[in-house]
């Protein structure tokens, strides 16, 4: 037989059940379980039941029931003094839940979002947001969908707003808003503000985006149920993310698939145009990332309801 003398002795506490707890102060300081189920407006043997629930976790007598009137034994006058300071501090705590919940946000929005609405859509949101709640702090990082995704199903981020949904047991997704996804050429190119064909496209040369951009895939997706592959276009570039592609055809090394809010501001300075390509109609849902299982906070909750007013 194995001597197991030298392991520590397992210590189970009884869990308090303050309802029990409210119904024994009840009872000890009516001195009557009639009077305290009249004063907790539940049943006289619904409060008998929990005192005896309270006394069998406990394993002591609380009250001694043998008198006309009931009283509390020293257990019971010993847990009697420590139920009501437990009491007074349960009622506080949900004293300052419910000013919380009805008082002016305030906290830190830990977000992060893929560099299309990462880049453009989500910092003027979040601005106006942050303006009308001047007592909450928002942090908002922006990389690939992927690293989103992650981040959000280890918890560092409250919320992901990404492009393209990738299967992750720890997340859930949701539709957020849709974003335009269209084929940016630089100026005065001969596919500005034309429809171009896909054979077209074949012999012109393509800025693409990395593995795991929302963009990507959307295309990538689009292209396969026409029959075409990416590796049939020309692609001369792969760069990063968003922005470093809008920068290259800025510079004239080529056309590129990108959200359509990335470009705007270009397009009006005359700076970039806009294309399309006959059999695609390129757009995607940009999602709403959330860990699964986790209690959202009212200042998250607020911040997509604003966004999708907002984005509507």
């Amino acid at each position: 037989m194995l001597d197991r003398s030298h392991e520590k002795a397992k210590i189970s506490w009884p869990y308090m059940d303050t309802r029990q707890l409210a119904a024994f102060c009840a009872v000890v300081e009516r001195r009557s379980f009639s009077q305290a189920a009249e004063q907790l407006g539940v049943t006289q043997p619904a409060v008998s039941l929990q005192i005896r629930s309270l006394e069998k976790r406990l394993g002591r007598q609380l009250l001694d029931r043998s008198g006309r009137r009931v009283e509390p034994t020293e257990a019971g006058q010993r847990l009697y003094r420590s139920a009501q300071r437990l009491l007074a501090q349960e009622e506080q705590l949900l004293a300052e839940l419910g000013e919380e919940a009805e008082g002016e946000l305030a906290g830190r929005l830990e977000i992060g979002a893929s560099t299309g609405p990462g880049g453009n859509v989500l910092p003027v949101v979040l601005g106006e947001f942050q303006r009308l709640h001047p007592d909450v702090r928002v942090a908002l990082s922006v990389s690939d969908t992927q690293h989103v995704i992650e981040q959000v199903a280890r918890r560092e981020l409250e919320l992901g707003v990404v492009g393209a949904q990738r299967r992750h047991r720890g997340v859930v997704f949701e539709p957020f808003f849709r974003d335009e996804v269209v084929l940016a050429v630089p100026r005065g190119h001969r596919f500005a503000n034309r429809k171009v064909t896909i054979d077209e496209l074949r012999e012109e040369p393509i800025v693409l985006m990395q593995e795991g951009a929302g963009v990507r895939q959307v295309i990538e997706d689009e292209l396969r149920e026409r029959g075409v592959r990416l590796r049939d276009l020309d692609i001369r570039l792969e760069l990063g993310l968003q922005e470093s592609a809008r920068s290259a055809v800025l510079a004239g090394f080529g056309v590129t698939f990108i959200s359509r809010a990335a470009i705007d501001p270009d397009v009006a300075a005359g700076a970039l145009a806009i294309a399309r390509v006959e059999g695609l109609e390129p757009a995607r849902e940009i999602l709403l990332a959330r860990s699964s299982g986790r209690a959202e906070t009212r200042v998250a909750q607020a911040f997509v309801d604003f966004a999708r007013e907002r984005l509507a």
